[in-house]
């Protein structure tokens, strides 16, 4: 299967957002995209940045931005293609909103949403609430999990969507720094995943989006230009390029982390345990 990982501009304009959203995904729909992932914020704007102050959620826009995912939704019906999209989610009683990616169907719906977990030490004074659990969903027999920013520095994300038996996550973030690029190739390379990454047009310039295969080295790549744009690769389990990765290092890890391979070779040794000893 195709994805494609989507760098839009990022506004204070909602509706400006959502054609900007559209109008890639019916780019990448032509293109035979079956799954297209957009940045952190993309819909809502992200705070210190679009959202100015805190306060500023209680004035937030909700309807618009409901009509816009809407709408998103209903284009993603039409071109039969799913869509991860990042926008704030309200909460009830003046709960500070998650930071979220919601997850668009190929039939118009929405299928589930991502909190994301690990916020920043910034987004915990106020901007966001975390949130609580890792969510997959499913793409032409492909699964998939989701991550958002500062998570690329938290291993145990990405080894928990891989325990879960994830093919790929879905990286949304509000800039992809070089640190961030490094981490991100670690992660697909020792998880043997792919990782579809999502920024902003306004950071692309310190790393563009794009797709990184589950042998760790990027598969596609935006150019680092300030325009709107997306990078696609094409997902297959049986590519004779990721025969190692797939079919090979994933299973075996599986197996060492269990421990039984290295157990049934243990021997009861005096030289063994004696730390003491040349």
């Amino acid at each position: 299967m195709k994805v494609a990982a989507a760098q839009t501009f990022v506004s204070a304009d909602i509706a400006a957002n959502g054609r900007g959203i559209r109008k890639l995904i019916s780019s990448a729909a032509a293109q035979g995209v079956r799954l297209i992932s957009f940045c952190e914020g993309t819909l809502s704007g992200y705070g210190k940045f679009q959202i100015m102050a805190q306060d500023d959620w209680q004035t937030y826009d909700w309807a618009a931005q409901d009509a816009e995912l809407r709408a998103i939704a209903e284009l993603c019906g039409k071109l039969r293609i799913f869509a991860v999209v990042g926008g704030a989610h309200r909460l009830s009683n003046g709960h500070p909103p998650h930071n979220s990616l919601y997850v668009l169907s190929e039939r118009g719906a929405l299928i589930t949403r991502y909190d994301k977990r690990f916020l920043s030490n910034s987004e915990l004074g106020g901007w966001y609430t975390p949130g609580t659990q890792p969510i997959i969903f499913e793409v032409d027999s492909y699964r998939f999990g989701c991550a958002i920013c500062i998570e690329s520095q938290f291993e145990e994300v990405f080894r928990e969507y891989e325990r879960l038996g994830v093919d790929g996550v879905l990286f949304s973030s509000y800039g992809i720094a070089p640190y961030f690029q490094i981490a991100l190739r670690a992660h697909a390379g020792l998880n043997c995943i792919w990782i579809i990454a999502a920024t902003p047009v306004q950071k692309a310039h310190k790393g563009p989006a794009g797709v990184i295969g589950p042998d760790g080295d990027w598969a596609a790549r935006c150019a680092a230009l300030p325009e709107p744009d997306f990078a696609m690769a094409m997902l297959d389990r049986n590519d004779a390029a990721y025969d190692i990765p797939l079919q090979k290092a994933r299973p075996w890890r599986a197996k060492a982390r269990q421990g039984d391979i290295y157990r049934e070779k243990m021997v009861d040794d005096p030289r063994s345990r004696d730390r003491n000893e040349y």
